[in-house]
């Protein structure tokens, strides 16, 4: 760390993001893909109808009420999601049993018969989104402290390359194709700069997610261990439920309450209602409004459940708790309209690009500084690999998650669970190919099979469903034909790539070198790959 501040950060850039690079690829790919976990269910649950009805709210509330009155009536809560946009396209609902000790339960009701759909088991986009912080496999505790510390540390490289970087905004406008370490550094920075403040959003907001995790030794020592509800109860201002008085009461109609909850709130949609000791004499019905602008968690009513009558009105916009709010609205995107969220998700992209190239070019400068004095270092070569079968290799997976979608039994037991364990058998696969072949191989032959594996898609779809392209633009089903051109263009763009790296190999698939010898030339190329102060340091 010798040297001036800008050489100091360059050293911390490099040394806090490629510890925990290849986790923060897996979290900021997998995360950007929740943007459209919507579209990504709609096309990996193919039994449902291509065009279905929207129902209006109050419609949704009573098909849900319905449903649970005839397959939970005994339930201690009933939760109604009705249908309000992008998030929830449908009405879905859910039930706890008496005092929670049957487990949860929940079901997504088609809209035309009030039943519920009848389709294959899948995790879709929902299971894929929450891949970003639960890491699946892990404790959830476990997963939330690994995500977090290598949130901090991307927190800390983003910070300390802004710093790296004098020449920040020329950055932006730089691109030197075909010059080794010198494209991949351009390309690293382009994609940095282009969507710095949603980066830097992102991670900050992301880390505020489980910041009661994180934080928890605070709770313990302010409220004690056995009292963190009540901290939650005065945060979050959650009503107070009363236990159930085992006396049955008539069920006050939900459309005067949600007449009621229009009145205060205009059109804005509804989000959740949730109907606490339901037919009992203290029940309890709690409307919680939807995003509806990036700095509101939504507000909530509280009704009696006998009566109908308003108990409470809470509208969080100020405080501490409006900031939390405000940054996880932010992180999750789900007040964005269409065009917003592809903004999220061009920029979810650009994150991990840039975390990608970064590994790169770890390895371009290393090997450019080793070439001179003989093999590769264990290190250069173990970082390589591992930057081929995560960067090309993780997508493959992904694409793998989609086949076996289409591919596994319908009737499968545990089909949904063995979706996942293919897209991670798959990449595992792609971690091990790389060391069987030499480094300017083993990118193109994972940028071909990506290429094949997402090109092919819409053809499987169409082979295996009737819901291929020819079928959902006519419908206007575009949830379903958005993910076909999507995975269309997927396919070309590592296509493309592949080509690329094949024809100009010696210079960028491994950095510098064709291969892991030797090259008389390696003090010349080092010379000329490093136009700025920061390319030497680290």
């Amino acid at each position: 760390m010798n040297g001036g501040l800008r050489q100091s950060m360059a050293w911390l850039h490099t040394w806090t993001g490629l510890p925990v690079g290849w986790v923060l690829f897996f979290v900021f790919l997998t995360g950007t893909l929740g943007y459209f976990d919507s579209e990504i269910d709609r096309w990996m649950r193919p039994e449902t109808p291509l065009a279905l009805p929207a129902p209006s709210q109050m419609d949704g509330l009573a098909m849900g009420l319905a449903r649970l009155e005839r397959v939970a009536p005994r339930a201690s809560r009933w939760t109604i999601f009705p249908p309000s946009g992008h998030d929830v396209p449908n009405v879905t609902i859910s039930w706890s049993g008496p005092g929670g000790a049957s487990g949860r339960r929940s079901e997504a009701l088609d809209p035309r018969t009030g039943a519920p759909f009848e389709a294959r088991a899948t995790g879709g986009g929902q299971t894929l989104y929450q891949l970003h912080y639960t890491l699946h496999y892990l404790p959830r505790p476990a997963a939330r402290w690994l995500v977090g510390i290598c949130s901090m540390l991307m927190l800390v490289a983003i910070l300390s390359g802004v710093i790296t970087h004098k020449k920040f905004f020329a950055d932006f406008f730089t691109f030197r194709p075909g010059q080794g370490q010198r494209t991949w550094l351009d390309v690293h920075n382009v994609r940095s700069v282009t969507a710095l403040p949603f980066h830097l959003v992102l991670t900050y907001s992301g880390l505020v997610f489980f910041v009661f995790t994180y934080m928890s030794p605070v709770l313990d020592t302010t409220y004690g261990r056995d009292q963190r509800d009540r901290f939650f109860d005065e945060a979050f201002r959650n009503p107070p439920i009363p236990e159930p008085a085992h006396v049955a009461a008539p069920r006050a109609p939900l459309a005067s309450m949600y007449e009621t909850a229009e009145r205060h709130w205009g059109a804005a949609p509804l989000r959740v209602v949730s109907v606490y000791n339901p037919g009992d004499r203290n029940a309890r019905v709690v409307f919680t409004r939807n995003h509806v602008d990036a700095v509101s968690n939504g507000g909530r009513m509280v009704f009696d459940g006998a009566t109908g009558g308003l108990l409470e009105r809470f509208d969080r916009r100020t405080g501490p708790m409006a900031v939390n709010d405000a940054l996880l609205a932010l992180h999750e995107g789900l007040f964005a309209g269409p065009v917003l969220r592809w903004l999220y998700f061009l920029s979810g992209l650009l994150g991990t690009a840039m975390i990608g190239t970064g590994l790169v070019l770890w390895t371009a400068k290393r090997k450019a500084r080793a070439a001179a004095a003989g093999p590769l270092p264990p290190a250069i070569r173990v970082v390589e690999r591992l930057n081929v079968g995560t960067i090309v290799g993780l997508p493959i997976g992904i694409a793998a998650y989609f086949w076996a979608n289409r591919l596994l039994p319908v009737g499968m037991a545990d089909r949904a669970a063995w979706e996942i364990h293919v897209l991670f058998i798959v990449w595992l696969a792609m971690l091990a190919l790389p060391w069987l072949r030499p480094a300017r191989h083993a990118w193109t032959d994972q940028l071909g099979l990506a290429a094949v594996a997402y090109g092919a898609l819409p053809a499987l779809n169409a082979a295996t469903t009737d819901r291929h392209l020819a079928a959902s633009i006519p419908a206007g089903a575009w949830e379903v034909a958005g993910f076909d051109l999507v995975a269309l263009a997927a396919g070309l763009g590592f296509a493309a790539a592949a080509v690329y790296l094949h024809r100009h190999a010696p210079a960028t698939a491994a950095g510098v070198e064709a291969n892991d010898r030797p090259r008389r030339d390696a003090p010349a190329v080092v010379a000329a790959g490093a136009p700025y102060p920061e390319d030497a340091a680290g």
